[in-house]
């Protein structure tokens, strides 16, 4: 990765997302959250997110409410499982290169509801289930399924908490090496790409796998 003044905007925007979530969770909120009319002016004309965030759609991890920020602070992109397809690499494209944001969190959480109708559906394959709800089992499916053959599969709990890890790890994956455009700004332009997991219990957002410096 390159380092000088692009990776650290990302460090940067990374390190006001990890104190956003701690306000969250300590139920504090800051100042920045709330939005005046003056703010609103300002981004009818532009935006400039300082962070991309492919999340969830579960409606219990709404990303800027969760790093306690405000209109114009994140791009945000929802998805059933922070799965990785076509329309969400190029939304987040679009947003590194037309804004410059250089930070990108792969934003999952804690009893993910596709991670579980996954499993089910590894376990006790459905009939005529929705093409289209297939379509984001069948995302999901390549980064658990070989939990199912480890000894996790005697530990409910652990085999859905490690599933949720492996999604993330997978989308993330897929977004530092699946695309050209974005290989090229992580290799000159400092862009990170890091995965996350809210704890639905604790409101706490746990960043891991960072990549290396050389990566």
């Amino acid at each position: 990765m390159t380092s000088g003044p692009r990776t650290a905007a990302a460090r940067k925007a990374l390190q006001r997302l990890k104190e956003g979530n701690s306000r969250f969770a300590a139920n504090v909120r800051g100042s920045d959250a709330f939005v005046s009319h003056t703010r609103r002016a300002e981004l009818a004309a532009g935006q400039q997110p300082f962070a991309i965030i492919l999340g969830c759609s579960d409606s219990r991890v709404p990303a800027e409410i969760v790093f306690d920020q405000g209109l114009g602070d994140l791009f945000v992109i929802r998805v059933a499982g922070n799965i990785v397809a076509p329309s969400q690499v190029g939304s987040v494209e679009f947003a590194a290169a037309r804004y410059g944001t250089r930070l990108v969190v792969v934003l999952g959480h804690s009893q993910c509801g596709a991670i579980l109708a996954t499993l089910e559906e590894l376990r006790t394959p459905t009939e005529n289930q929705s093409h289209n709800l297939r379509a984001i089992v069948d995302r999901v499916r390549p980064s658990v399924e070989g939990l199912l053959a480890t000894a996790l599969r005697h530990d409910p709990d652990a085999l859905v908490k490690e599933a949720v890890r492996a999604n993330i790890r997978a989308s993330v994956s897929h977004l530092r090496h699946g695309s050209q455009v974005l290989e090229e700004l992580i290799a000159n332009e400092g862009l990170l790409v890091l995965g996350a997991e809210y704890s639905l219990e604790s409101g706490v957002v746990d960043f891991f796998d960072e990549p290396t410096s050389s990566e």
